[in-house]
């Protein structure tokens, strides 16, 4: 099986008069196509497993992840190229044994699972290291090979620098792919999404340690869909245009621009590719003078590049155009595109969600507050159901009818807030609306989720200062609304 790739551009065609920034969503979709001449051929695959074993990790949570661990190795195909890294504040290869990495087989994988379940607990925790580690194994497979990491940890990057990770990261990057987690509740959730970010993985909260098995089958399940080792989205730009950021917006949102290569046009890496659907956001600054009015003008050609085997990079998707027209008429308003604003308000969502966790982390519980209802309003818009179940599961309502975090709250449930700020959702329909956690109503009159303006009574049903449909009466109930 191998893949074929598809690009769309979303780019509104009118320009302002004197707008100085033109963007675009990008839509890549890679299929299933064994069956077409063009398609990608299949890679090998190469699995490197980083374990926390550092002296926090005692008792029930270091057997987890071993059970964790070993469940992971079983699912591996025959033929994967395997390694198993322990780390704590320096980093070991514990499998194989002979340095490098070793074919998957019934032998290997018991190897593997007795050295797994021989680790013991000691010393800090230094996560740059377990991913330099990881690169210097990774580098003795060929360039044209899948290369997918996983680890854990419970606990801060403590015995290094954010300077000294940012380092490994950067040497990392696009050299191969890494999920993280996140176990129990002293980790920080800001850099596992540094660490994720930089990688093209995911991050999650494993907030009950025994659910780490599970988590681990399935991703080591969605790693062996990953068909193309690399892709570059590639952008020749018109000379009166500048590139000013990439960001990957869903399935999960991501900062690409630092990561962009400089060749005959800019390449950013797009990481690894299973059969999936991403979007991206690219954004182009220009002088407005520059641009005649009322011509149509190519900013931008944008294709798709992917490795081959010989470590070339060749095109895999046909051409497309972003086209973009400066209108002539000053002062004559062109209507933002509902795709793009979508695409802001779900970044904006994002940032309130980790503005309420850093302010609960940090003991500001006003503030928290603050950024929970903020959120709260801005996910009830965008009708995203994850994220609002999510962060209604953290909420309550206070004696004065407004949404507060829990006093209860765990400081698990607080983590996955902000590592699961960056997941976004494709926009839903009518049909797809779903019945939400249930609030505790107000007696009294409600506060705004999203402004916090208390409204005039207990049955009004929109906010009187911003006007947000606060819902039929009961605060909390009902399907999102979808209007």
């Amino acid at each position: 099986m191998g893949l074929s790739f598809a690009l769309e551009v979303d780019a509104p065609p009118d320009l302002a008069y004197d707008e100085q920034r033109a963007d675009a969503l990008i839509t890549v979709t890679a299929r299933s196509a064994a069956a077409e001449a063009d398609a990608l051929p299949d890679t090998p695959g190469a699995e490197i497993l980083i374990m926390d074993r550092s002296l926090s990790m005692s008792g029930r949570k270091l057997d987890e992840a071993k059970r964790a661990m070993c469940a992971a190795v079983d699912t591996l195909r025959d033929g994967t190229l395997l390694g198993i890294v322990a780390g704590n504040h320096k980093a070991d290869v514990i499998f194989p044994a002979t340095g490098g990495l070793a074919r998957v087989d019934a032998l290997t994988r018991e190897d593997a699972k007795l050295r797994v379940v021989g680790q013991l607990a000691e010393g800090g925790t230094s996560i740059g290291s377990w991913l330099a580690c990881a690169q210097r194994l990774f580098t003795s497979v060929t360039t044209h090979t899948v290369r997918h990491a996983v680890l854990y940890t419970d606990g801060k990057d403590e015995h290094e620098t954010p300077e000294q990770l940012d380092d490994v990261l950067t040497a990392c990057t696009d050299q191969f792919v890494c999920d993280a987690r996140g176990l129990g509740s002293d980790w920080h959730y800001a850099e596992l999404l540094r660490i994720t970010e930089a990688l093209h993985g995911t991050a999650e909260a494993v907030v009950t340690v025994s659910d780490l098995t599970e988590d681990f089958t399935r991703l080591m399940r969605q790693a062996q869909r990953i068909v193309v080792p690399r892709v570059y989205l590639g952008l020749r730009l018109n000379d009166r245009f500048q590139l000013a950021f990439v960001r990957q917006t869903r399935p999960v949102e991501a900062e690409l621009t630092a990561r962009r290569q400089h060749d005959l046009e800019t390449h950013v890496p797009l990481g690894s590719w299973p059969p999936e659907t991403r979007q991206y956001q690219v954004s182009l600054r220009f002088d407005p003078h520059t641009l005649t009015v009322d011509e149509p003008l190519r900013a931008a050609r944008i294709t798709l590049h992917a490795e081959r085997p010989d470590g070339t990079r060749r095109p895999c998707s046909e051409t497309a155009a972003m086209v973009v027209r400066r209108r002539s008429t000053p002062g004559f308003g062109i209507p933002r595109s509902p795709h793009l604003t979508r695409v802001e308000n779900e970044r904006e969502l994002g940032m309130a969600m980790r503005a309420c966790a850093d302010a609960h982390l940090r003991g500001d519980l006003p503030r928290a507050d603050h950024e929970l209802r903020l959120a709260t309003g801005l996910a009830q818009d965008l009708r995203d159901t994850a994220r609002l179940r999510l962060l209604r599961a953290l909420a309550t309502t206070g004696p004065d009818g407004r949404l507060r975090v829990r006093p209860e709250v765990s400081r698990a449930e607080i983590q996955r807030i902000g590592v699961d700020s960056t997941k976004t959702a494709a926009p839903m329909g009518l049909a797809d609306a779903v019945e939400l956690p249930v609030l505790d109503a107000p007696s009294g009159p409600r506060a705004c989720p999203r402004c916090g303006t208390a409204s005039s009574s207990a049955s009004a049903k929109f906010c009187e200062e911003c006007g947000f449909r606060l819902g039929d009466g009961t605060f909390g109930r009902g399907p999102v609304d979808a209007s």
